[in-house]
């Protein structure tokens, strides 16, 4: 099942192996601007933790891929999928400022989602951006997302309610 590879990716199943990168990410300010307020180091690992049980087709905790180069092996970001109820399930991802403006969001995104349609037989995907998050969106756009709507003061991020985009791709949409 895994790894996942795209022309420059291999997407593996994190280990414990990624949690310096997954802790940097997440006290990077850049980079949660629009994910989280600061977290502790203590809560960040519970969410680590969680993303490092086993993953298989029906489980309905979060299929937490790492993204790395397929020919240097460096890690450049999380990507990944929680399944709910109907054959749905919403994807996220996240990167180090590093490789953004690369193609690797995309890429990594475009791949999750083959897979969640063609061997998970997922009907619909989708996903939440805060408003603002200019570069999430485009990622998702070019993956063939839909914005659906927005949800107003939807989610409490520097101590202000934010707006939320939602993005909506159903299999047959997927090319």
């Amino acid at each position: 099942m895994f790894p996942l590879v795209t022309s420059r990716l291999n997407l593996t199943q994190i280990t414990e192996q990624e949690w310096p990168l997954f802790l940097r990410l997440q006290q990077d300010p850049d980079v949660m601007r629009y994910v989280s307020d600061n977290r502790q180091e203590a809560e960040i690992r519970q969410i680590f933790n969680a993303r490092l049980v086993r993953w298989e087709i029906h489980s309905r905790h979060w299929l937490c891929l790492v993204m790395r180069d397929k020919h240097s092996g460096v890690p450049i970001g999380f990507t990944g999928f929680v399944r709910s109820d109907d054959e749905m399930a919403e994807v996220g991802f996240i990167l180090d400022p590093a490789f953004h403006g690369q193609g690797y969001g995309f890429e990594s995104l475009h791949a999750v989602c083959k897979f969640a349609f063609e061997k998970c037989r997922m009907r619909r995907l989708t996903a939440t951006v805060t408003v603002g998050n200019i570069g999430s969106k485009k990622t998702l756009e070019k993956v063939g997302f839909k914005q659906e709507g927005v949800l107003r003061e939807n989610y409490y991020l520097g101590e202000v309610w934010q707006d939320d985009w939602i993005f909506g791709l159903l299999r047959k949409e997927f090319k």
